[in-house]
């Protein structure tokens, strides 16, 4: 096994100049071995290589404990590469191959690829984002992001009990809460978390309970979870305990049954639930891809999960949590590929799946290079923008 052993301290940057983080396929189970304090272990299966060229994909990941952005993808001679960089408690993210969106304390990044198709960075990379721009919404404990078929972006607003979008004025525009919430407030009320679309529009979400009170989901986290369909305001289905992540796939909604450690299906119409695959972590997080569902793991903050069925489950298997990503086979149910993280990442958000990348990166907003690294566009724009008159006689 082979393994790579990086520095997690929160708020540390790494330069892009630094060579990258390579892991090779590990040959057996990962062992965890002896780490300094603010030192973690990457370890990554056999054919998770293989797997992301045949997916043709890379992937990202947050984890909001120590505030980093994570990229994976698959240097030339084959060995993984990870690429991270700091945002302060890092959250929700939103992918393409040319941009990406992550939440972060305070505000959300947008980051663009600087690099044209025949460019390389640091000569292997072949996507290279850098932060253009942010939002200020004020720390509302922005989860999951997305964006619409407008281009709008859109975010789960946590403390605030809704999903909103950017604003040129205030720190954010609600645009839908759920019907048990009687008002906006800084409250934290149902801990609503997860957010899937559907043809480029918001279509359902994931909350842990139904309370209307200041931090009322704290007492209903092992039972009481709802997936609701915001077009119409039902509730598809109140049998989930801690959910996250509702994703549209097939016409079924997937999501993750975080306090069962359950990645589940649930029928729209029906809303009956079936469980597909367990993962031996608290679930946030996934992404769908080519008949694979990409999902986080994080380890309980408090040494166990208490009052969650997950804690039973782990000991019914005989096993212990992971801090890391599963990649699970929609139709049989197995993790066929994975990465371990052992040390002090202990806990990840979100994950997303870059299409026909094979090995980015990115700059980080106190990154070195930041200042130095300039880019333009090659061609002149109009003096006048279109459609403006002149005043002039």
């Amino acid at each position: 096994m082979a393994e790579r052993k990086t520095r997690a301290k929160k708020g540390d940057p790494a330069p892009a100049a630094e060579a990258p983080i390579a892991v090779e396929e590990a040959k057996t189970e990962p062992t965890p071995r002896p780490l300094a304090a603010d030192q973690t272990q990457i370890s990554v299966s056999r054919g998770f290589a293989a797997w992301l060229g045949r997916q043709r994909c890379s992937l990202a990941f947050t984890s909001y404990q120590t505030g980093q952005l994570f990229l994976v993808g698959v240097l030339p001679d084959g060995r993984v590469s990870f690429h991270q960089q700091s945002y302060v408690r890092a959250m929700g993210l939103h992918a393409s191959p040319q941009r990406v969106y992550v939440a972060s304390l305070f505000q959300i990044w947008r980051l663009e690829n600087v690099l044209a198709p025949h460019e390389r960075a640091n000569e292997h990379f072949d996507r290279l984002y850098v932060p253009r721009n942010a939002q200020t919404t004020g720390d509302v404990d922005a989860h999951e992001v997305a964006v619409d078929r407008a281009g709008r972006v859109i975010f789960v607003n946590t403390k605030y009990s809704c999903l909103a979008t950017m604003s040129l004025t205030h720190g954010f525009r609600p645009l839908w809460k759920p019907p048990f919430i009687s008002r906006l407030a800084a409250e934290d009320r149902c801990h609503l978390n997860g957010l899937a679309m559907e043809e480029g529009l918001p279509a359902y979400v994931t909350a842990v309970s139904r309370s209307d009170m200041i931090n009322g989901w704290r007492d209903r986290r092992h039972e009481g979870g709802v997936l609701i369909d915001v077009r119409t305001d039902r509730i598809v289905t109140d049998q989930l305990s801690m959910p996250h992540s509702p994703r549209v796939h097939n016409g079924q909604v997937w999501l993750l049954d975080s306090g069962r450690g359950m990645l589940a299906r649930v029928d729209p119409e029906s809303g009956r639930k079936e469980d597909v695959a367990f993962c031996p972590g608290f679930l946030r997080g996934l992404s769908i891809v080519g008949g694979y569902a990409v999902a986080t793991v994080s380890l309980p903050r408090d040494g166990a999960f208490a009052g969650l069925a997950l804690q039973d489950e782990l000991k019914k298997r005989d096993g212990e949590p992971w801090c890391g990503v599963c990649i699970v086979d929609l139709k049989s149910g197995d993790i066929v590929d994975w990465i371990r993280l052992n040390g002090a990442i202990k806990e990840l958000f979100d994950v997303a799946v870059i299409p026909e990348t094979r090995c980015p990166m990115a700059l980080g907003v106190q990154s070195p290079d930041i200042q130095s690294l300039i880019s333009f566009d090659p061609e002149f724009g109009p003096l006048v923008p279109p459609g403006a008159q002149s005043n002039r006689k």
